[in-house]
């Protein structure tokens, strides 16, 4: 069964971080590491950080919008630890 979500991946070259959202997060994966996406060529080999589960992959992609917005390397590496949005915080 696919799982919709966001999820973060960090470049075992340079530590930088790619966030992106999808359905199908093992066959994601793969595409990034086989340089598929032209994003994240030059980053391999990425390893998954974090996979945020989303009700469906409308919600991924906005997650995904919301969090790129922030632009800040303190707040990522906050969601990798806390698997959790920054707009979810209480």
């Amino acid at each position: 069964m696919k799982q919709s979500g966001v999820y973060i991946l960090q470049s075992e070259k340079n530590k930088r971080y790619y966030i992106g959202s999808t359905d199908n997060i093992k066959r994601r994966l793969k595409e990034h590491n086989i340089g598929k996406v032209m994003a994240t060529k030059n980053l391999r080999p990425l390893i998954t950080k974090v996979f945020i589960k989303c009700n469906d992959l409308t919600e991924a992609k906005i997650s995904e919008y919301r969090l790129k917005n922030y632009k800040r390397r303190d707040i990522v590496e906050k969601v990798i630890n806390d698997s959790i949005f920054p707009w979810d915080y209480v």
